[in-house]
């Protein structure tokens, strides 16, 4: 394993740890040269069971991480993972393999990069998830929303249905909050985009789908047995239940 690199950014006045799982040397060097010029803590590993293995004991920020590795597969690496931990998960796929993109979000990825790809979008992305942190972070001021059945608080990042905790993802989480604040209004694809992911949307990129739908299994239909997210052909997605007083301006009603 290479040695750790560190580097101070004051520009940025944060230290990010990066740690690119990925069999091949390579593509490891190149991309830790780079990112360690833009100011982040690299650590490359090239084997799926060590790479867990760091994952959880190295304190990485945000992990990239390839899906072909010997030892274990990235999917199989990223459910370990996910049992334990939320870090941000930038999941390198084949391109062209639209099935591997899509069951990379389905077990916890945050986004995905299709091999071959310049550094430069790498970084894009990971200051992207940078970004969309530093917001969560900052966000305990911001009001609590209830809407039917469904209490989300930015304070706790906690999501209740019927009164019971959901388990959701980060990117789940502000995904919601994004729907449940224009409920019974529209927000266009691009919108979900820059807020949740950071980014823009690329020509037939599915993530902001791959979520929805991730979201409406374990949100469960309305108690009228309609969806609760409505999808609104060639435009984006709509909360449909009627937006409601939130949980800290009824109690300070109350």
């Amino acid at each position: 394993m290479p040695p750790l690199q560190t580097c101070h950014n004051a520009a940025k006045g944060m230290l990010e740890k990066i740690l690119i799982i990925d069999d091949d040397a390579e593509l490891c060097e190149m991309l830790s040269e780079y990112l360690h010029k833009e100011g982040f803590e690299v650590e490359t590993v090239q084997h799926g069971v060590r790479g867990l293995d760091r994952a959880r004991t190295g304190g990485p920020q945000l992990i990239v991480l390839d899906v072909m590795l010997p030892g274990m597969n990235g999917f199989d690496l990223l459910r370990e993972l996910r049992t334990s931990s939320d870090v941000p998960v930038v999941l390198l796929t084949a391109r062209g393999d639209e099935m591997d993109r899509i069951v990379g979000l389905e077990i916890g990825a945050d986004d995905y990069l299709s091999k071959p790809f310049n550094a430069r979008e790498l970084l894009a992305r990971i200051r992207a998830i940078s970004r969309r942190n530093s917001r969560d972070r900052g966000s305990s001021g911001k009001q609590p929303v209830t809407v039917g059945d469904v209490e989300l608080d930015p304070g706790s990042r906690t999501v209740l249905l019927n009164a019971h905790v959901l388990d959701v993802t980060t990117v789940e989480f502000n995904l919601l909050e994004v729907l449940l604040r224009s409920a019974g209004s529209v927000v266009t694809r691009d919108d979900i985009a820059t807020s949740v992911l950071g980014r823009e949307l690329s020509p037939f990129d599915r993530s902001i789908d791959v979520h929805i739908s991730k979201l409406r299994k374990k949100l469960g239909t309305l108690p009228n047995g309609r969806e609760r997210i409505k999808t609104i052909r060639n435009t984006g997605y709509m909360y449909v239940a009627a937006a409601s007083v939130s949980v800290k301006e009824k109690q300070m009603k109350a």
